[in-house]
């Protein structure tokens, strides 16, 4: 395949990404006004409950099997390694560069978390149905390629929509703190009466006032956050628990309500349906009984992309007009997933596959490797829309992440194939 055709492939779906999301700005625009903040939201709710899980379940029990999950054992250890290291380098980023505290946590899940499952479900079939592929016979490198991006999307989803989806919601607390606090700040008039004291502002109860008007002002924005109508707020994130078993207990209070998200719910289920022969044959293949069911979640888990890139163009639209993230947070993010993260993704396959700890097939190393070099998964922009922080600059990196993606992950794919032949 030559450098002009694999340019062609790998950036046909980033293409499609950018048109989608221009259709939503211009949904989203007042000349349109079909994606207004309100509309956003509630599809969200749409995306977050009904379609990703729907789209998760539907892919898993259709192409993963038992001898599957078995043989990929090291492609859950490989994500992991992507969400370390990528975590690790974004924690430095926010560190050196230090961006508003409302966003760092944005900052480390753009920095960690991939688009592991949507564009590797349309590049891997495409690159396979390309004369001259590297992988094979396209109609089997393609159904297998399907399967290695079903199984990275489930895995992903683990990942983001427990580590990725608790950095957004400690950065939400931390942006209703902040909003919390600047209120009761405002609202502190200063004392003008020159006959006044101490206690007859004690006697007055002017600090109770304030205090009193500062807690309803909290509760009317807790009221207003998009998260509560999904996921319950957890009222102890900033406490200090009182003995260690306490402290543990909370720990893991917070990680079984995050697990019990509905995507990690549907990707379990999925795994089990596709790992149990006999649950696959109720719902695969023409004379299985409950077919109908299947191919009705295959229908929802269809509209998750582009329901998820609609609303990223939706974003946008404000986000070009008052984002606040720094051009330097901007390029940190950029080399990290574009220039630091595809070397080590490099070194990390060369030495499992060196160690005899990978299948001998060249696209599972492929995918692997791509793994490494993805834009920012699209569903923090789903988390940031459900805890209503960072969507505008969210937006904007989204932007900048996936117009770089175009030319960086068809270079990287060049470099990977001639790695593999």
């Amino acid at each position: 395949m030559g450098f002009w055709t694999l340019f062609e492939v790998a950036s046909m779906p980033i293409l499609e990404v950018l048109i989608i999301s221009v259709l939503g700005a211009f949904m989203a625009t007042n000349y349109c006004n079909l994606l207004n903040a309100d509309a956003r939201r509630s599809l969200n709710k749409i995306v977050f409950i009904v379609f990703t899980p729907s789209l998760m379940f539907a892919s898993l029990a259709k192409t993963v099997t038992f001898e599957d999950i078995i043989s990929w054992w090291f492609m859950p250890v490989n994500i992991g390694i992507v969400f370390l290291v990528g975590g690790i380098l974004g924690w430095i980023l926010v560190k050196l560069l230090k961006p508003e505290p409302h966003l760092e946590g944005l900052v480390i899940a753009t920095c960690s978390a991939g688009n592991l499952g949507n564009l590797l479900l349309i590049v891997v079939p495409a690159i396979c149905n390309e004369d001259g592929s590297p992988f094979g016979h396209s109609a089997t490198c393609a159904t297998t390629g399907l399967s290695y991006a079903s199984f990275s999307m489930a895995l992903g989803g683990f990942f983001i929509w427990t580590y990725t989806y608790h950095l957004i919601r400690v950065s939400g607390t931390t942006l209703r703190a902040m909003e919390a606090a600047a209120i009761y700040t405002d609202s502190k008039i200063p004392n003008k009466d020159l006959e006044s004291n101490e206690e007859t502002s004690l006697l007055k109860g002017e600090d109770q006032d304030q205090m009193a008007l500062a807690v309803q002002s909290m509760k009317s924005i807790d009221a207003d956050t998009e998260s509560q109508a999904i996921v319950p707020q957890l009222s102890s994130v900033h406490e200090k628990p009182g003995t260690f078993w306490d402290r543990v207990a909370s720990i893991l209070h917070q990680i079984v309500e995050e697990v019990l998200a509905p995507p990690t719910i549907a990707a379990i289920v999925g795994f089990v349906f596709g790992a149990t022969p006999w649950l696959k044959g109720l719902i695969i293949g023409s004379g299985a009984p409950l077919r109908v069911i299947q191919d009705s979640i295959t229908l929802l888990g269809d509209g998750t992309i582009p329901c998820i890139t609609l609303i990223l163009g939706g974003n946008l639209t404000q986000g070009l007009r008052s984002s606040r993230i720094k051009p330097l947070v901007l390029l940190g993010i950029l080399l990290v997933r574009y220039m630091i993260l595809p070397v080590i993704g490099i070194g990390v396959v060369k030495a499992a596959g060196d160690l005899g700890l990978l299948p001998t097939d060249p696209l599972f190393r492929y995918v692997l490797m791509v793994q490494f070099t993805l834009p920012p998964a699209m569903n923090i922009g789903t988390m940031t829309q459900l805890f209503n922080v960072g969507q505008e600059e969210c937006s904007v990196i989204f932007l900048w992440t996936y117009l770089v993606a175009a030319l960086a992950l068809t270079v990287w794919s060049t470099v990977y194939m001639y790695i593999l032949s």
